[in-house]
């Protein structure tokens, strides 16, 4: 059998944990495919769509298919920029803006005020996307109140990241009711795989598993912080299920030490933009890997 074309168990199970009507949730093949297809709705030729340099850049790409033009502002101090983006919004008459919180691939955030605060400066016919995949990872307060009467704000969720089911691709957006349906208009109605369905039915419903793995995220993360601090450098305060480390000088040497590791087997990443791209990004993971990157850290340090 297909899988159900209106997972409608699993909007009906996330509309409870959420406390919103069902109508307001539309599941799709995970974030990705999610914002492929608010592009499509929104964006025509030549639109323009703002955006952080250096950003999670799947939304880029999905700009660039569409015809829009894609505006660029850069972060400040290691983190996205609410009011740049508004004010870039607004010079350009943007139909889309785009911000993570947390944020891929810093690991940086900002609490539910500065959130609301952005939510509030919205300008006039621009949609708000608010990716949310790290959320169930980040401090109480990180999170605004959802609002499904505003029509001008579409947030982002995902089981691919605290849930841990990545493979299956299951994300969420949850929004007004109209803004919602509109999906319909261009889903793939049968995208949705039975199996991925009911696992993340069942990963919904353990909510003790997912305290375990925040827990155990948690742990990983001062672990990576202190094998940074070991070696003289910095970790950035992370509300993800990775850790950016600051390598200490330019953009060449992260990637030679990123190169360094990969030779010895130890796969990382880093952030593309300069400056940020002066670190790594190390991903959390169980205590025999962590041991593994703290050996090869040290020697792809000392042989760049």
């Amino acid at each position: 059998m297909y899988g159900d074309p209106e997972s409608h168990d699993l909007r009906h199970a996330l509309a409870r944990h959420h406390g919103i009507p069902s109508e307001n949730i539309m599941v799709g093949e995970g974030i990705d495919a999610l914002l492929g297809l608010l592009v499509r709705l929104y964006v025509g030729q030549g639109d323009a769509v703002v955006t952080s340099d250096g950003a999670y850049p799947t939304f880029n790409y999905h700009v660039a298919g569409f015809g829009g033009e894609l505006h660029k502002v850069p972060y400040k101090n290691d983190h996205e920029n609410p009011q740049a983006l508004i004010a870039k919004a607004q010079e350009t008459n943007a139909k889309l803006i785009y911000i993570a919180n947390p944020d891929n691939p810093m690991g940086t955030w900002h609490d539910a005020g500065a959130m609301a605060a952005l939510i509030a400066e919205i300008p006039d016919g621009c949609q708000l996307i608010l990716d949310e995949a790290y959320i169930e990872l980040a401090p109480d307060g990180t999170a605004p109140a959802i609002d499904v009467a505003n029509p001008d704000v579409i947030r982002l969720r995902t089981f691919s990241k605290a849930y841990g089911l990545a493979g299956a691709r299951v994300g969420y957006a949850m929004g007004e009711a109209e803004v919602i349906n509109a999906f319909n208009k261009v889903r793939n109605h049968f995208g949705m795989s039975r199996i991925s369905q009911a696992a993340a039915l069942a990963a919904l419903e353990d909510q003790d598993w997912l305290a375990h793995i925040q827990a155990s995220v948690a742990h990983s993360r001062t672990q990576i912080a202190d094998i940074a601090t070991e070696h003289g450098l910095t970790a950035l305060p992370s509300a993800t299920n990775f850790v950016t480390i600051d390598c200490g000088r330019d953009g060449d040497f992260a990637r030679k030490v990123l190169t360094r590791l990969i030779e010895r087997d130890v796969f990382v990443r880093m952030p593309f933009v300069a400056p940020q791209d002066r670190c790594i990004r190390v991903s959390c993971a169980p205590e025999d890997q962590i041991r593994l990157f703290a050996d090869a850290f040290g020697d792809a340090l000392t042989t760049v």
